[in-house]
């Protein structure tokens, strides 16, 4: 059993001790628990497979967190376990417990690892357990001659962008660091925190207001341009230049019983038309050429 540091000794001496469990014995303990709610058949199967509650908890022991609450998310699994396992499908409750214990102890880690969440999807979380044995094989086999012929052979096998390996990559290189962590400006030689380093790309309060300001002034002068249109010209304005889905002019011509050409030269007139009135409207004169 692989060495776990902070673990009790009962606890490990209870795992060692604890017998191991016949298919058949198995079988009635966790029909026991699932049909009677049975809290010694439960204590027993529980008991039985502590010993592979802490092998697996030990290979997270890498991370940095308690090898205690490592175990104990780990019991939380395989309690899930217990309660869902179903005998009658002739599977040995180890083979099904240990997909439990282990997604319990992968998402406490993803958890607590750092205060930002490390993966949210199946393929980010894959990337985050095993980037680092990837890529130190890679490295070491000879396989990848450089960091970055690494990272795009762990994104190929993985499924993920070489972007997210990269990130991935600096996140677990890196430790947490507070946004109001006091850093030296070199610039006006005085105190700044790491938050006013960061650069926002989103636009000013100021610019969203008056883009939505000339957004609501352009619909209007669009609405009353359309108002010079006669209502076939309109009409056509609309199915040709307003509608997400466009119309050939064949088949508008078809529907109002003119040919595609003179339905061109009916668009066109319309289209300076409304140039026209908007530029009269807005006072810009360019847009009439």
């Amino acid at each position: 059993m692989a060495y776990l540091p902070g673990i009790s000794r009962d606890l490990l001496k209870a795992a060692t001790v604890a017998p191991f469990l016949e298919r058949e014995e198995e079988r009635v303990l966790a029909a026991a628990w699932r049909e009677r709610r049975d809290e010694t058949a439960l204590h027993r199967l529980a008991g039985a497979h502590m010993r592979l509650v802490l092998a697996l908890a030990a290979r997270f022991r890498h991370y940095g967190l308690a090898a205690a609450d490592l175990v104990q998310e780990g019991h939380v699994g395989l309690l899930e376990a217990a309660a869902r396992f179903e005998p009658e499908r002739e599977v040995r409750f180890s083979t099904y417990a240990t997909w439990w214990i282990r997604a319990s102890i992968q998402d406490y880690v993803l958890r607590n690892w750092s205060i930002v969440r490390g993966g949210t999807s199946s393929a980010q979380k894959a990337l985050f357990f095993n980037l680092r044995r990837l890529r130190a094989r890679l490295m070491q086999g000879g396989e990848a001659e450089s960091p970055g012929q690494a990272f795009q052979a762990i994104a190929d096998s993985l499924g993920v962008t070489r972007a997210d390996v990269e990130l991935m990559d600096s996140r677990l290189g890196g430790g947490d660091a507070s946004l109001n962590a006091q850093m030296v400006d070199s610039e006006s030689s005085g105190v700044s925190e790491r938050m006013d380093f960061l650069v926002d790309s989103q636009p000013l309060p100021d610019e969203i207001v008056e883009e939505s300001l000339d957004k609501d002034r352009r619909a209007r002068w669009l609405m009353d341009a359309l108002a010079v249109l006669s209502e076939r010209e309109l009409r056509i304005v609309r199915e040709r230049r307003l509608s997400e889905t466009l119309v050939t002019l064949e088949s508008l011509g078809d529907e109002l019983g003119i040919s595609k050409e003179r339905v061109r030269q009916i668009e066109n007139r319309a289209l300076g038309k409304l140039r026209r009135a908007l530029a009269q409207q807005s006072g810009c004169h360019d847009l009439e050429s």
